[in-house]
Formats: C-alpha cells, sequence, structure tokens
C-alpha cells in the first residue's frame, strides 16, 4: 500500500504551511493578519460592542460568589437577630447578576452571530470573485479539489471559530486573570495553593499543545488528500468507470481515509489526557482548599463566607480551561485556514488587466490580429521561439500541424488567456495588455473542442455572453446559423435542461449551442480549437453548416485537423516546432509539394 502514498493526490499538501523557513512564515503570518484586518475593518464597533457584553456577562458571573460570601458572612447572622433584609439584598442581587448575565450574553450571541455570518459571507465572495479573476494558468495548475476545500473546508473552520471559539477564548483569559487575583484578595495561603495548581496546569497545556500541534498537521494533509482525491475521482467518473479505475481508486481513497482517521485518533487520544487531566487537577485543588480553609475556620482564621466564595469562584477557574483544549485545535484549523485562503486571495492573475486601459468601442473593432516577436513557453519549454504573424480583418485562418506544433498555445495568445514571454500581440494595432477585459472578451472570443455549457436550459446555455438577450434575440441567433430547427426538435425545445455539462445534449448538439453563443456575442474576431474534431459525420455537417454562418464577416483563426474545416479557410498556416512553416490558401498549398499537402494525403487516406 506505500505505492499508494507516491500518487499525484499527494502533491496538494505541499501548499502547507508548517516547517517552512522563519521568513517565510512570517511572511505567511504577515499576509494572513492583512486579510483580517481588511476582513474585520467594517466590523470594528460591532467586535467592541461584542467584547463589552462579554465583559458584562464575565463581570456579572464574577459577581455572584462574592455576594454569596456577603450573604453567608453578614446575611445569615443579621436575618440570626431578625433582620433579614441583607440576605434579601444578597439574594436579590445574585438573581440581578444573573438576570444581567442571561440577557448580555443573548445580545452577544444575536451581535456575534451577525459579525460572523457578514464575515464568511464577504470572504466567500471575494474568493469566488478571486478564483474568476485568475488567468487561465492558475486554474490549470490549482486542482479543483483544492478549490472546493477552499470555499468549503477553510471557510467552515473559520466559520467554526467565529461561532463557538473567540467568547470561550475571551472569558477563560478573563477568568485566568480576574479570579486569579479576587482568590488571592480573598485569601492570599489559599490563592497560593490555586498558584501551584496553576503552574501545572500550565504544563499540562504546553504539552497538549505542542504534540496536538503534530497531530493536527497530520490531520490536516490528510484530510486535503481525501476531499482532492474524492472530487478528481467523481469529476472523471466516466473515465474511472471506462477503464475500470474503481478498484485502485477505491484504495487509494481508503488510504487517504485511513491517514486522516488515524491523525484525528491521535487528537483524541491527546484529549483523553488532556480534558480529564484538568478536570483532576481542579478537582484536587479544590478538595486541598476545602481541607486548608476548613482547617483555618474552624481556628477562626476564615470566615465561612470567604471559603465558599473561594470554592465557587476556584470552578469558575477551571471550567474555561477546558474549553481551551477545544478552541486552540479550532483555532489551528481557522489560523492554517486563513493562511491558505490569504495566499489565494493575494495571488496576482498571470495576466493582469492594465491600470489605464486604452478604449476599444465595439463600433470601433475592425478585428485585424498581429503577433510582433512573440515568444512563449510552458515553464522550461519554449513552444513558439518567435512568432511574426499578420492577419487581415475578416480573414478566417486555419492553423494545421501535428500534434505540439503550438497551434493552441497560438490560439490561447491571440484570446489572451496567456501573456506572451516576449513580443506583442496586437488587436487593430493595439497590444491585448492594452485593453481593458470588457473591451477584449467583447471583440474576441475563443470556442473550444468541448464546448462547455452550464446546467441550465439551452435558450441560457446560448444567451452567455449576452444575457440580457431577448427569446427572440436567441431564436434569430440559432436561424442565421441553420441551427434552430435541430435544436428546437429537442423535447422541450429551447426551454430543454441540458444537464450536467450539457450531458443531455450530444456532441453536436453542444456545439451548435457554443456556435449560438458566438453568433449572440457578435465579437470581431472568432476563435475555434478543434471544434469539430469529435463529432460524427452527421453532427459534423451540421456543424459545418453553422459554422459557415458564425465566421461570417469575422476574423477566425480555426485549428482543425478535418478536410472539411480546413476547406473554407481564406488561408492556412502550417505550424512545426512553433513556427509557420508554409502560408496560402488551401488550393494553392495543394498544388505543390508541401507539408499541408502530406497532411491533406493523410487525411484523405483515413477518409478512405
Amino acid at each position: 500500500m506505500s505505492a499508494i502514498a507516491d500518487e499525484s493526490w499527494r502533491g496538494v499538501a505541499a501548499e502547507q504551511v508548517e516547517n517552512v523557513p522563519g521568513g517565510v512564515a512570517s511572511l505567511l503570518k504577515a499576509r494572513s493578519r492583512r486579510l483580517l484586518g481588511s476582513l474585520l475593518g467594517s466590523h470594528r464597533p460591532m467586535l467592541w460592542l461584542s467584547l463589552a457584553l462579554v465583559l458584562v456577562e464575565d463581570g456579572a458571573a464574577l459577581v455572584g460568589p462574592y455576594l454569596v460570601k456577603v450573604g453567608i458572612d453578614s446575611g445569615i447572622p443579621a436575618a440570626h437577630r431578625g433582620d433579614v433584609a441583607p440576605l434579601a439584598v444578597a439574594a436579590s442581587l445574585i438573581a440581578l447578576a444573573a438576570i444581567v448575565g442571561a440577557l448580555a450574553r443573548r445580545a452577544f450571541l444575536v451581535v456575534s452571530g451577525k459579525v460572523g455570518q457578514d464575515f464568511v459571507l464577504d470572504l466567500r465572495l471575494r474568493l469566488f470573485r478571486q478564483f474568476n479573476r485568475l488567468s487561465l494558468a492558475f486554474h490549470e495548475r490549482y486542482t479543483s479539489g483544492r478549490v472546493v476545500s477552499r470555499q468549503t473546508s477553510d471557510v467552515d473552520a473559520i466559520t467554526e471559530v467565529l461561532d463557538e471559539g473567540l467568547d470561550g477564548l475571551v472569558t477563560a483569559v478573563l477568568s485566568v486573570v480576574t479570579i486569579g487575583a479576587a482568590l488571592l484578595w480573598l485569601d492570599l495561603r489559599l490563592g497560593l495553593v490555586v498558584v501551584a495548581a496553576f503552574g501545572v496546569l500550565c504544563w499540562l497545556t504546553v504539552w497538549f499543545r505542542t504534540r496536538s500541534a503534530a497531530a493536527y498537521r497530520r490531520a490536516r494533509e490528510a484530510v486535503a488528500l481525501v476531499i482532492v482525491h474524492f472530487v478528481e475521482s467523481l469529476g472523471g467518473i466516466r473515465a474511472v468507470q471506462a477503464f475500470r479505475r474503481e478498484p485502485r481508486n477505491q484504495a487509494i481513497f481508503e488510504h487517504a481515509d485511513d491517514r486522516y482517521r488515524s491523525a484525528n485518533q491521535r487528537s483524541f487520544q491527546l484529549l483523553a489526557v488532556y480534558v480529564p487531566g484538568i478536570k483532576a487537577l481542579g478537582n484536587v485543588t479544590t478538595a486541598a482548599v476545602l481541607l486548608g480553609g476548613g482547617y483555618l475556620a474552624l481556628h477562626g482564621e476564615l470566615s465561612v463566607g470567604v471559603l465558599a466564595a473561594f470554592l465557587l469562584y476556584l470552578r469558575q477557574f477551571f471550567d474555561p480551561m477546558q474549553d481551551l483544549s477545544q478552541f486552540y485545535n479550532s483555532f489551528q484549523s481557522a489560523s492554517a485556514a486563513l493562511e491558505k485562503l490569504s495566499g489565494v486571495l493575494e495571488e496576482a492573475p498571470s495576466v493582469p488587466e492594465p491600470a489605464q486601459p486604452i478604449s476599444l468601442p465595439r463600433e470601433a473593432v475592425r478585428g485585424e490580429l498581429a503577433c510582433d516577436g512573440v515568444v512563449f513557453g510552458y515553464g522550461d519549454t519554449v513552444v513558439l521561439p518567435g512568432l511574426d504573424l499578420t492577419i487581415p480583418a475578416g480573414q478566417t485562418v486555419a492553423l494545421v500541424g501535428s500534434t505540439g506544433a503550438g497551434k493552441t498555445t497560438l490560439a490561447r495568445l491571440l484570446a489572451r488567456f496567456y501573456d506572451p514571454t516576449r513580443g506583442t500581440v496586437r488587436l487593430d494595432g493595439i497590444s491585448l495588455a492594452e485593453l481593458s477585459d470588457a473591451d477584449l472578451r467583447r471583440a474576441v472570443v475563443m470556442v473550444t473542442q468541448e464546448g462547455f455549457l452550464f446546467s441550465g436550459t439551452v435558450a441560457e446555455n446560448v444567451a452567455l455572453g449576452r444575457p440580457d438577450a431577448s427569446r427572440a434575440d436567441i431564436l434569430d441567433a440559432l436561424e442565421s446559423i441553420g441551427a434552430a430547427e435541430l435544436l428546437a426538435g429537442l423535447p422541450e425545445g429551447l426551454d430543454t435542461l441540458v444537464g450536467k455539462r450539457g450531458g443531455r445534449l450530444s456532441s453536436g448538439q453542444r456545439q451548435l449551442v457554443a456556435f449560438g453563443r458566438v453568433f449572440l456575442a457578435d465579437p470581431a474576431v472568432c476563435i475555434l480549437d478543434e471544434a469539430t474534431s469529435s463529432l460524427d459525420v452527421p453532427s459534423e455537417r451540421a456543424v459545418q453548416r453553422a459554422l459557415g454562418g458564425v465566421l461570417a464577416g469575422r476574423t477566425a483563426v480555426v485549428i482543425a485537423h478535418r478536410l472539411t474545416t480546413v476547406e473554407i479557410a481564406d488561408r492556412v498556416l502550417v505550424m512545426e516546432a512553433g513556427r509557420i512553416v508554409e502560408d496560402g490558401s488551401p488550393d494553392e498549398l495543394l498544388r505543390r509539394e508541401s507539408h499541408y499537402q502530406r497532411l491533406h494525403t493523410a487525411w484523405a487516406e483515413q477518409l478512405v
């Protein structure tokens, strides 16, 4: 089973922030503090109000034992003499303190609940906005499992601390300070017994913190693997079932889940020592105080009221420390989550929008594309070593060549999913890097082989680029590309639900919907990446007819392997090793010995 641990799913654990150099760790903490400050900035008045309510609640709890002392030492003797007023006043004040504490607690829950939910809402919205803003390169290296983990388990970890932990932390800190001072004030001798016990408590807490931190690191790495493997396996369920991968994936998941179980079990084992240890220490200290205090009371050196108050305070002193053990784990989880979320939110897009973009109104776009000395690569691998190309407005260009020649890379650069390492890509003489995203995406649209559809109806998917389009506009767009009749034949016409990723439609129907999007969006430049390669012959014919309507009057760059797609092009560019080795019309290249002629012959033989 050890080989399973070497699966690619382990790569996600590299994002963990433990065991990093000190300088990097401090940078991560600073990043987290910036995020926390920005999220809490607008809630500062409510946070101060929450703190004030906690202080009122704890103050009310602190008054109770002292009033018990007053009632015992002063009220009972007075009542014995026939004056019940002091005892009644003490009892009334105890009841009043309980009511004030309850009201303060209720107000705190209302205020902190609102702050917490507003905090989480803001965080989720920022994350979603950031994931949409980040460039394609980020999404290609950041797995979908990690994205889901950021939006779910990491945000939930922070929510847990906001909902359950902060008031416990404040209460515990106040208990140590205020009750400790009260104990020493009530009786220094008994207070020193508590101080000695507190030293043991501190040692036990340090012991627990050190070991639980290591156990928690293992648990966090393990749960990351569980989430990633779960999401990736179900996301690729077709491939999993097609290649009978279920047993292997089950084994990987069981191994990752078993690691998570073991790490959590270790955490519970530590809690099984720490929590009973605190309780035992508290009870032993109480017994020692009762024994010593009773002896002093018998000899007249301590009043019964002081002893009773001391014991009540002692209980308030130790009980919150048990809550701290639970809070510490939640705090570690929230801290780690905040580190990861701050890393995502401070990630800069590799294709940033310009600070002062050049305006390019829709009516001013002609559609001329140009590459001037473009160099680009992935990592250390250079794909385009230096490309010069001009595509006049309105021209349809077919990119052909062997796999890995750089066709898709060029298409992505023309759509500005990437920026070149060197050189410039221009639209109508303006660098793409100088255009706003809104102007660029309105002018240039790319359609991939997959033709991704979102859950919803056919009409909603066609209107993806123009959500405000009317029903008539959608029908006109589909009719213009010759697809209205075919799509209208669906069970509910354009109101047919396409299902997850368009699974209820055929490949041809999905591509027609994608073409309808393009026509409705009306871009000046259309880039098609293998738009017909996965279609059967009848679907290809329907899509080819639609393709003519989509490309009419636009600049088009078409990556294609099929002859039917290449033949509609005005110009063919043959690419090899990132360079354009041939450039001409389809007929011109076929009339002479050329790479294109050999590719054409190979395609023709495949058809036979």
